[in-house]
């Protein structure tokens, strides 16, 4: 345990000074891949980059995803976030975009600052970042994805009703609903409504999971690169209260 620290004290000094920007190759990712730990635990990586003092990994463990890091010398893996010294901040790599083109439940605003989120209705943080959006939706174009938490009673239900909705701009009238808003109480699905609906939130939940999203909101920019949603709000002029 006390060699393992230090390799992970290690790669955390090194790696503040380091910028990540060589992905490796099909070879490589192959060769971490049938590593005994990796092999063990059925790890398969979906992109790797070599930032320099150790490689790091976007990863998928029985269809969760996350975000891992290995040592050089493929002996020591680093579980957890590294954090760089010189700004105290995670340092991660982008996540793959591509699988969640086309498949939002809708998109908000017309800006030319493009996001992609996963929310939940019944998240408190959500439902505070979405009180923001009528003041930035002339400067950003949110793909909004429904991420419902398990300990949230009513989250799979709302997203299911909101996702029932046939137009963009009805899921967008549909977004505060509540628990206690009536057309939600007294909702009602078509024969096999319900089943396709449940289908598409499976589907959302699935590419956030993908992407390592554990809670919400989870907010990437088009690069794939992980976002605050109250940075967001800063950097357009909105103080949050």
């Amino acid at each position: 345990m006390i060699k393992f620290l230090k390799v992970a004290l290690f790669s955390t000094a090194l790696i503040s000074t380091l910028s990540a920007n060589e992905n490796l190759s099909t070879k490589q990712i192959n060769e971490i891949e049938n590593l005994f730990l990796f092999q063990k635990a059925q790890v398969k990586i979906n992109s790797g980059i070599d930032a320099g003092s150790v490689y790091m990994l976007n990863v998928t463990v029985r269809g969760k995803g996350s975000q891992i890091f290995l040592t050089k010398d493929k002996k020591y893996l680093i579980p957890g976030d590294v954090i760089g010294t010189q700004d105290g901040k995670p340092l991660t790599m982008p996540v793959d975009l591509k699988p969640t083109l086309g498949k939002e439940a809708f998109t908000y605003g017309t800006g030319k600052d493009e996001y992609v989120l996963f929310t939940d209705p019944e998240c408190p943080y959500c439902k505070k970042f979405e009180s923001y959006f009528p003041q930035i939706k002339d400067k950003v174009k949110i793909k909004v994805f429904y991420f419902p938490l398990n300990f949230h009673k009513n989250a799979k239900d709302l997203s299911l009703y909101i996702l029932s909705k046939k137009t963009n701009d009805e899921k967008i009238k549909v977004m505060e609903t509540t628990k206690d808003t009536p057309a939600f109480k007294n909702r009602k699905y078509a024969k096999g409504e319900l089943e396709n609906l449940e289908k598409q939130l499976n589907e959302q939940i699935n590419l956030g999971n993908q992407l390592g999203v554990s809670g919400t909101p989870a907010l990437f920019d088009k690069n794939g690169e992980k976002v605050s949603w109250v940075e967001l709000l800063q950097k357009n002029g909105i103080q949050v209260k």
